[in-house]
């Protein structure tokens, strides 16, 4: 019954249509299972206040621009779950809306690790008039759910600046490297304090993490951290440079 917590690297939009990671990610699912829901806090969707979906169909959100047809077409019909949302609603105290759907962040992913779109998602909002600490401590709120059945998920990158990204590719930069190490070693240690306080993960941390979108969602995944409980890493690559790819698994 008990479920794990999943951070993923979710990358570019692209990577639903496809390639290795989308095969980390249909591996990883058929390794689970099918929980009885998915509670997913995304990079992209940030709101004042917290806002949790609670809808039966929610959309298929194409939150981005310039990519193939093909992408924009793409649909995750996968089911919402009002109850959930209310479940969630009452640990949290977020509010129930219609207004939003399944961004990019989560069903780029979900696609691949469930593809027959069959598990109810709910989407959390990140509430952006709050810091770093009170993700986390909001976060902590949702630990009921995983013995409830319920995956809570968080989709976003550990490094992510665009503005050093290079689109032919090549080496990761020595920064985003010692930040992305030093992620993963706090979570294999449990270090959730070192997690919180980010800017002083790495020497660099702020190039690694220039607006904090997509690294808020594994506060919400490292929360569920029980002490002594294992972490393992499904994906783990770099990619353009400065877009960190690692996915980790708790539980």
């Amino acid at each position: 019954m008990r479920q794990p917590a999943i951070f993923f690297g979710h990358g570019s939009p692209m990577n639903a249509l496809g390639g290795p990671y989308a095969d980390a990610w249909r591996a990883l699912g058929e390794e689970i299972g099918k929980p009885k829901g998915v509670v997913m806090v995304s990079a992209h969707w940030e709101t004042r206040g917290l806002g949790v979906t609670a809808q039966e169909r929610p959309e298929t959100i194409h939150d981005f621009g310039g990519f193939p047809p093909e992408l924009h077409a793409m649909q995750y019909p996968a089911p919402g779950s009002p109850s959930l949302a209310a479940r969630v609603a009452e640990l949290t105290g977020a509010q129930a809306t219609t207004q939003w759907g399944l961004d990019h962040g989560a069903w780029s992913v979900l696609a691949h690790v469930w593809p027959e779109a069959d598990v109810p998602i709910v989407q959390l909002s990140l509430d952006r008039t709050i810091d770093a600490r009170a993700h986390y401590e909001l976060a902590k709120k949702l630990q009921p759910l995983r013995d409830e059945g319920v995956l809570i998920a968080g989709s976003g990158d550990f490094v992510h600046n665009l503005r050093t990204w290079k689109r032919a590719g090549g080496e990761p930069y020595d920064w985003a490297v010692d930040f992305n190490e030093a992620v993963k070693r706090a979570f294999v240690n449990g270090d959730h304090e070192a997690l919180i306080d980010w800017v002083n993960l790495a020497e660099q941390a702020q190039l690694s993490v220039p607006t904090d979108e997509h690294y808020l969602p594994l506060l919400y995944v490292a929360a569920q951290q029980a002490p002594g409980e294992a972490v393992s890493f499904f994906t783990d690559a770099i990619e353009g440079g400065s877009i960190s790819m690692t996915g980790a698994r708790i539980g």
